[in-house]
Protein backbone atom coordinates (compact mmCIF):
# COMPACT_ATOMS: atom_id res chain seq x y z
CA UNK A 1 0.00 0.00 0.00
CA UNK A 2 1.30 3.48 -0.88
CA UNK A 3 1.90 5.90 1.97
CA UNK A 4 -0.71 8.16 0.32
CA UNK A 5 -3.54 5.61 0.32
CA UNK A 6 -5.84 5.87 3.36
CA UNK A 7 -6.37 2.59 5.19
CA UNK A 8 -9.86 1.63 6.28
CA UNK A 9 -8.64 1.53 9.89
CA UNK A 10 -7.50 5.18 9.78
CA UNK A 11 -9.64 7.21 12.18
CA UNK A 12 -9.78 10.00 9.58
CA UNK A 13 -9.71 8.87 5.94
CA UNK A 14 -8.63 11.26 3.18
CA UNK A 15 -8.46 10.79 -0.57
CA UNK A 16 -4.86 11.12 -1.83
CA UNK A 17 -5.92 13.69 -4.47
CA UNK A 18 -7.29 15.97 -1.73
CA UNK A 19 -4.14 15.74 0.37
CA UNK A 20 -2.07 16.53 -2.72
CA UNK A 21 -4.24 19.23 -4.24
CA UNK A 22 -6.29 20.91 -1.51
CA UNK A 23 -4.70 20.50 1.92
CA UNK A 24 -4.34 22.88 3.77
CA UNK A 25 -5.76 25.72 1.68
CA UNK A 26 -9.18 24.49 0.53
CA UNK A 27 -12.04 22.56 2.15
CA UNK A 28 -12.71 18.98 1.11
CA UNK A 29 -14.81 15.99 2.22
CA UNK A 30 -13.39 13.16 4.34
CA UNK A 31 -14.58 9.97 6.02
CA UNK A 32 -13.90 8.78 9.57
CA UNK A 33 -14.19 5.78 11.90
CA UNK A 34 -15.20 7.57 15.12
CA UNK A 35 -18.96 6.96 15.07
CA UNK A 36 -19.98 4.47 17.71
CA UNK A 37 -16.90 5.12 19.85
CA UNK A 38 -17.68 4.73 23.57
CA UNK A 39 -16.44 8.25 24.34
CA UNK A 40 -18.83 9.79 21.80
CA UNK A 41 -22.11 8.57 23.32
CA UNK A 42 -24.55 10.85 25.14
CA UNK A 43 -23.91 9.27 28.60
CA UNK A 44 -20.14 9.68 28.20
CA UNK A 45 -20.51 13.26 26.97
CA UNK A 46 -22.84 14.10 29.88
CA UNK A 47 -20.10 12.94 32.26
CA UNK A 48 -17.55 14.99 30.35
CA UNK A 49 -19.76 18.11 30.44
CA UNK A 50 -20.21 17.75 34.18
CA UNK A 51 -16.48 17.44 34.81
CA UNK A 52 -15.04 20.16 32.55
CA UNK A 53 -14.20 23.61 33.98
CA UNK A 54 -17.11 25.97 33.42
CA UNK A 55 -15.23 28.13 30.92
CA UNK A 56 -14.82 25.07 28.68
CA UNK A 57 -18.58 24.61 28.27
CA UNK A 58 -20.86 26.89 26.25
CA UNK A 59 -24.51 26.36 25.42
CA UNK A 60 -27.69 28.15 24.45
CA UNK A 61 -30.96 27.65 22.62
CA UNK A 62 -30.47 26.02 19.24
CA UNK A 63 -33.17 27.84 17.26
CA UNK A 64 -30.87 30.58 16.01
CA UNK A 65 -30.30 32.19 12.61
CA UNK A 66 -27.07 32.43 10.57
CA UNK A 67 -27.08 36.21 11.23
CA UNK A 68 -27.97 35.88 14.93
CA UNK A 69 -27.22 38.95 17.03
CA UNK A 70 -25.25 37.90 20.13
CA UNK A 71 -27.49 39.91 22.45
CA UNK A 72 -30.55 38.03 21.20
CA UNK A 73 -29.26 34.51 21.88
CA UNK A 74 -31.66 32.78 24.29
CA UNK A 75 -30.13 30.95 27.24
CA UNK A 76 -31.23 27.63 28.75
CA UNK A 77 -32.03 26.96 32.40
CA UNK A 78 -30.27 23.58 32.61
CA UNK A 79 -26.91 22.37 33.87
CA UNK A 80 -24.37 21.27 31.22
CA UNK A 81 -24.87 17.54 31.79
CA UNK A 82 -28.66 17.97 31.72
CA UNK A 83 -28.42 19.66 28.32
CA UNK A 84 -26.60 16.62 26.96
CA UNK A 85 -28.97 14.10 28.51
CA UNK A 86 -32.02 15.97 27.20
CA UNK A 87 -30.58 16.97 23.81
CA UNK A 88 -33.32 15.15 21.88
CA UNK A 89 -35.96 17.52 23.30
CA UNK A 90 -34.01 20.47 24.75
CA UNK A 91 -33.84 22.62 21.58
CA UNK A 92 -30.22 23.32 22.50
CA UNK A 93 -26.77 23.87 21.08
CA UNK A 94 -23.63 23.07 23.08
CA UNK A 95 -19.88 23.01 22.59
CA UNK A 96 -17.50 21.25 24.96
CA UNK A 97 -14.18 23.05 24.52
CA UNK A 98 -10.62 21.82 24.92
CA UNK A 99 -11.74 18.24 25.51
CA UNK A 100 -8.14 17.11 25.02
CA UNK A 101 -7.56 18.24 28.63
CA UNK A 102 -9.38 15.03 29.61
CA UNK A 103 -6.84 12.19 29.21
CA UNK A 104 -9.17 9.79 27.40
CA UNK A 105 -10.48 12.37 24.96
CA UNK A 106 -6.99 13.77 24.51
CA UNK A 107 -5.74 10.36 23.40
CA UNK A 108 -8.64 10.03 20.95
CA UNK A 109 -8.01 13.46 19.43
CA UNK A 110 -4.29 12.78 19.02
CA UNK A 111 -4.85 9.32 17.55
CA UNK A 112 -7.26 10.76 14.97
CA UNK A 113 -4.81 13.45 13.93
CA UNK A 114 -1.92 10.99 13.90
CA UNK A 115 -3.82 8.99 11.27
CA UNK A 116 -3.77 12.13 9.11
CA UNK A 117 -0.04 12.64 9.73
CA UNK A 118 0.69 9.09 8.60
CA UNK A 119 -1.36 9.48 5.43
CA UNK A 120 0.81 12.51 4.69
CA UNK A 121 3.93 10.38 5.11
CA UNK A 122 4.95 11.49 8.62
CA UNK A 123 5.65 9.26 11.61
CA UNK A 124 4.57 11.71 14.31
CA UNK A 125 2.36 14.71 15.00
CA UNK A 126 5.43 16.89 15.47
CA UNK A 127 6.90 15.91 12.11
CA UNK A 128 3.59 16.79 10.45
CA UNK A 129 3.62 20.27 12.02
CA UNK A 130 0.56 19.62 14.21
CA UNK A 131 0.96 21.78 17.31
CA UNK A 132 -1.44 23.05 19.99
CA UNK A 133 -3.81 20.15 19.27
CA UNK A 134 -7.32 20.66 20.66
CA UNK A 135 -10.73 19.05 20.47
CA UNK A 136 -14.20 20.60 20.49
CA UNK A 137 -17.34 18.46 20.71
CA UNK A 138 -20.71 19.81 19.56
CA UNK A 139 -23.97 18.38 20.90
CA UNK A 140 -27.05 19.86 19.22
CA UNK A 141 -30.76 19.31 19.01
CA UNK A 142 -32.53 18.85 15.68
CA UNK A 143 -32.74 21.94 13.44
CA UNK A 144 -30.14 23.85 15.49
CA UNK A 145 -27.97 26.54 13.91
CA UNK A 146 -24.43 27.69 14.64
CA UNK A 147 -24.36 31.29 13.34
CA UNK A 148 -21.84 32.70 10.84
CA UNK A 149 -18.30 32.82 12.27
CA UNK A 150 -14.71 31.74 11.62
CA UNK A 151 -12.26 29.56 13.57
CA UNK A 152 -8.67 30.58 14.21
CA UNK A 153 -7.17 27.14 13.64
CA UNK A 154 -7.07 24.35 11.08
CA UNK A 155 -9.68 21.68 11.62
CA UNK A 156 -10.83 18.21 10.67
CA UNK A 157 -14.55 18.20 11.43
CA UNK A 158 -16.26 14.83 11.90
CA UNK A 159 -19.98 14.03 12.08
CA UNK A 160 -20.66 11.36 14.71
CA UNK A 161 -24.47 11.20 14.89
CA UNK A 162 -27.28 12.77 12.87
CA UNK A 163 -27.04 15.02 9.82
CA UNK A 164 -25.23 18.32 9.55
CA UNK A 165 -25.00 20.92 6.78
CA UNK A 166 -21.80 22.96 6.76
CA UNK A 167 -22.01 26.22 4.75
CA UNK A 168 -18.45 27.45 4.15
CA UNK A 169 -17.03 30.53 2.37
CA UNK A 170 -13.63 31.59 1.02
CA UNK A 171 -11.66 33.55 3.62
CA UNK A 172 -10.11 35.70 0.89
CA UNK A 173 -13.52 37.16 -0.01
CA UNK A 174 -13.50 40.54 1.73
CA UNK A 175 -17.04 41.19 0.53
CA UNK A 176 -18.06 38.71 3.25
CA UNK A 177 -15.67 39.36 6.14
CA UNK A 178 -13.50 42.48 6.51
CA UNK A 179 -9.93 42.67 7.82
CA UNK A 180 -11.27 44.24 11.02
CA UNK A 181 -13.75 41.40 11.53
CA UNK A 182 -10.91 38.87 11.17
CA UNK A 183 -9.08 40.38 14.15
CA UNK A 184 -9.21 38.19 17.24
CA UNK A 185 -10.38 39.45 20.62
CA UNK A 186 -12.11 37.74 23.56
CA UNK A 187 -14.07 40.98 23.91
CA UNK A 188 -15.86 40.23 20.63
CA UNK A 189 -18.55 37.61 20.24
CA UNK A 190 -17.62 35.17 17.50
CA UNK A 191 -20.87 35.74 15.51
CA UNK A 192 -20.31 37.73 12.32
CA UNK A 193 -22.73 39.78 10.24
CA UNK A 194 -24.37 37.61 7.59
CA UNK A 195 -26.70 38.38 4.69
CA UNK A 196 -28.75 35.96 2.60
CA UNK A 197 -26.92 36.98 -0.58
CA UNK A 198 -23.71 35.49 0.86
CA UNK A 199 -25.08 32.01 0.25
CA UNK A 200 -24.44 32.08 -3.49
CA UNK A 201 -20.70 32.59 -2.78
CA UNK A 202 -20.33 29.51 -0.57
CA UNK A 203 -20.29 25.72 -0.66
CA UNK A 204 -22.42 23.32 1.40
CA UNK A 205 -21.05 20.05 2.75
CA UNK A 206 -23.93 17.70 3.64
CA UNK A 207 -22.66 15.25 6.25
CA UNK A 208 -24.13 12.10 7.72
CA UNK A 209 -22.71 9.77 10.36
CA UNK A 210 -19.21 8.78 9.23
CA UNK A 211 -18.71 11.87 7.05
CA UNK A 212 -16.33 14.72 7.74
CA UNK A 213 -14.49 17.60 6.13
CA UNK A 214 -11.38 19.72 6.35
CA UNK A 215 -12.01 23.32 7.42
CA UNK A 216 -9.15 25.67 6.46
CA UNK A 217 -7.85 28.41 8.74
CA UNK A 218 -10.12 31.48 9.03
CA UNK A 219 -12.70 30.28 6.49
CA UNK A 220 -16.08 31.69 7.62
CA UNK A 221 -19.01 29.31 7.92
CA UNK A 222 -22.36 28.60 9.48
CA UNK A 223 -23.76 25.19 10.34
CA UNK A 224 -27.19 23.62 10.78
CA UNK A 225 -28.31 20.22 11.99
CA UNK A 226 -30.89 18.02 10.27
CA UNK A 227 -34.07 16.47 11.61
CA UNK A 228 -32.33 14.54 14.42
CA UNK A 229 -30.05 15.44 17.32
CA UNK A 230 -26.37 15.66 16.43
CA UNK A 231 -22.91 14.94 17.80
CA UNK A 232 -19.88 16.35 15.96
CA UNK A 233 -16.25 16.95 16.81
CA UNK A 234 -13.69 19.46 15.57
CA UNK A 235 -10.10 18.18 15.77
CA UNK A 236 -7.90 21.26 15.52
CA UNK A 237 -4.28 22.30 15.53
CA UNK A 238 -2.15 25.35 14.88
CA UNK A 239 0.96 25.38 12.75
CA UNK A 240 3.69 27.84 13.81
CA UNK A 241 2.54 30.18 11.03
CA UNK A 242 -1.07 30.08 12.25
CA UNK A 243 0.00 30.71 15.87
CA UNK A 244 2.04 33.73 14.83
CA UNK A 245 -0.78 35.14 12.71
CA UNK A 246 -3.25 34.67 15.57
CA UNK A 247 -0.94 36.59 17.88
CA UNK A 248 -0.74 39.40 15.34
CA UNK A 249 -4.52 39.47 14.83
CA UNK A 250 -4.99 39.66 18.61
CA UNK A 251 -2.47 42.50 18.92
CA UNK A 252 -4.23 44.39 16.11
CA UNK A 253 -7.58 43.99 17.86
CA UNK A 254 -6.19 45.26 21.16
CA UNK A 255 -4.61 48.30 19.51
CA UNK A 256 -7.80 49.01 17.55
CA UNK A 257 -9.78 48.96 20.82
CA UNK A 258 -7.43 51.68 22.11
CA UNK A 259 -8.15 53.84 19.06
CA UNK A 260 -5.23 52.73 16.87
CA UNK A 261 -6.48 50.75 13.83
CA UNK A 262 -3.72 48.59 12.35
CA UNK A 263 -2.76 47.59 8.79
CA UNK A 264 -3.59 44.08 7.65
CA UNK A 265 -1.03 41.35 8.44
CA UNK A 266 1.83 41.43 5.97
CA UNK A 267 1.44 45.08 5.00
CA UNK A 268 4.23 46.19 7.37
CA UNK A 269 6.36 43.14 8.27
CA UNK A 270 8.70 44.91 10.70
CA UNK A 271 5.78 46.35 12.67
CA UNK A 272 4.13 42.93 12.62
CA UNK A 273 7.24 41.40 14.23
CA UNK A 274 7.31 44.03 16.97
CA UNK A 275 3.66 43.45 17.85
CA UNK A 276 4.04 39.68 17.90
CA UNK A 277 7.11 39.86 20.17
CA UNK A 278 5.42 42.32 22.52
CA UNK A 279 2.24 40.32 22.95
CA UNK A 280 4.11 37.04 23.39
CA UNK A 281 6.17 38.62 26.17
CA UNK A 282 3.04 39.87 27.91
CA UNK A 283 1.40 36.46 27.63
CA UNK A 284 4.43 34.75 29.17
CA UNK A 285 4.02 36.95 32.26
CA UNK A 286 0.28 36.29 32.58
CA UNK A 287 0.25 32.58 31.70
CA UNK A 288 1.07 31.25 35.21
CA UNK A 289 -1.96 33.12 36.55
CA UNK A 290 -4.32 31.33 34.14
CA UNK A 291 -4.08 27.90 35.72
CA UNK A 292 -7.35 28.22 37.62
CA UNK A 293 -10.75 28.78 35.99
CA UNK A 294 -11.51 31.61 38.45
CA UNK A 295 -8.35 33.50 37.50
CA UNK A 296 -8.93 32.96 33.76
CA UNK A 297 -12.37 34.49 34.10
CA UNK A 298 -11.05 37.43 36.14
CA UNK A 299 -8.19 38.15 33.71
CA UNK A 300 -10.48 38.04 30.67
CA UNK A 301 -12.87 40.48 32.33
CA UNK A 302 -10.09 42.81 33.48
CA UNK A 303 -8.21 42.94 30.17
CA UNK A 304 -11.03 42.63 27.65
CA UNK A 305 -14.14 43.75 29.55
CA UNK A 306 -17.26 42.02 30.83
CA UNK A 307 -18.32 40.80 27.39
CA UNK A 308 -15.26 38.55 27.19
CA UNK A 309 -17.08 36.16 29.55
CA UNK A 310 -20.33 36.13 27.60
CA UNK A 311 -20.64 32.33 27.67
CA UNK A 312 -21.26 32.41 31.43
CA UNK A 313 -24.60 34.11 30.78
CA UNK A 314 -26.73 30.98 30.93
CA UNK A 315 -29.24 30.74 33.76
CA UNK A 316 -27.64 27.63 35.22
CA UNK A 317 -24.40 29.56 35.80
Amino acid sequence: MSRHEPATHDLIQIRPKDLAGKFPNQPFATRHALSGHALMTLPALADLARGLPRDQVEYSAGDLAPNQRPEDVRMIDLSPDEVVRRIETANAWMVLKRVETDPAYGALVRDALLSVARQRGFASLEEAGFHDIQGFIFVSSANAVTPFHFDAEENFFVQIHGDKFFHIFDNADRALVSEEELEISPAKHRNLAYRDEFEARGEVFAMKEGDGMFVPYLWPHWVRTGSSWSISMAITWKSPQVSRNNTLLTANAMLRSMGYPQPAPGARPVLDAVKVAGLRTARAVVQPLRRSERMRRAIRGLVFGRKANYYYNDKAA
